[in-house]
């Protein structure tokens, strides 16, 4: 079983275990609203390109609510877990992996985070190096950061290497001076990249008035 398929499970099953009406961590989404857009990101090629925003936005978000509307959230959770269809690009042959880890493990965050009683998950080692080596993601969602930007990988819990499999500890997100450092683990530094900035355990380090520039700045997807 891959990462992602984990990841897949492990969100099917929470979300089947919280039922439709919970919070989330995406703003305006309830549990059912995360559902659905995982649906039409696999399914709805139609509807997807509107996800990032744009001029299609408005229609995507007329799709999502349509499939909150008229599919049972169990039938939902169904077509998450049986996984892209072939006529999706997500379901050539090792698209699932490399295009949708991110978007579970965040998503699966997304959920966990946003209950009263969550905890921590500890991560094994290989999914803490694969998250590591796909954090490349932040040179573009980073790209318009109001100052430069270095992730730094935290020093590994037991049991984990300190530089992953590539043996890099630093990753220039944003090259510009001033330059704000952000550490944490992979884990932590995934979700920080992809916005949820909140919710993220990392720790920011730079002159005072750059870390608030960019702790007030917003960036999401």
């Amino acid at each position: 079983m891959t990462h992602t398929q984990d990841e897949r499970r492990a969100i099917c099953d929470l979300l089947a275990e919280l039922g439709p009406s919970q919070p989330t961590l995406c703003e305006g989404w309830r549990t059912a609203d995360l559902a659905a857009h995982l649906v039409l990101r696999e399914r709805r090629p139609d509807a997807g390109a509107g996800i990032i925003g744009g001029p299609l936005a408005g229609y995507t978000r007329r799709v999502q609510t349509r499939l909150t509307e008229r599919l049972p959230f169990p039938r939902l959770l169904e077509l998450i877990r049986s996984g892209p269809p072939r006529y999706s690009a997500f379901g050539l042959p090792g698209a699932d992996e490399r295009l949708n880890l991110v978007e579970y493990f965040v998503h699966h965050e997304d959920v966990r985070r946003a209950q009263p009683d969550w905890q921590p998950r500890p991560l094994g080692p290989e999914l803490a190096d694969v998250l590591w080596a796909r954090l490349g993601l932040a040179r573009m969602l980073l790209r318009k950061a109001p100052v430069g930007v270095e992730l730094v990988r935290a020093p590994a819990s037991s049991g984990e290497s300190d530089a992953g499999s590539n043996g890099r500890v630093r990753i220039t997100a944003r090259a510009r001076t001033p330059m704000v450092t952000v550490t944490g683990d992979p884990a932590e530094l995934t979700l920080w990249t992809m916005g949820r900035t909140g919710a993220a355990n990392v720790q920011l380090h730079g002159n005072d008035s750059d870390v608030a520039a960019l702790k007030a700045a917003r960036w999401r997807i």
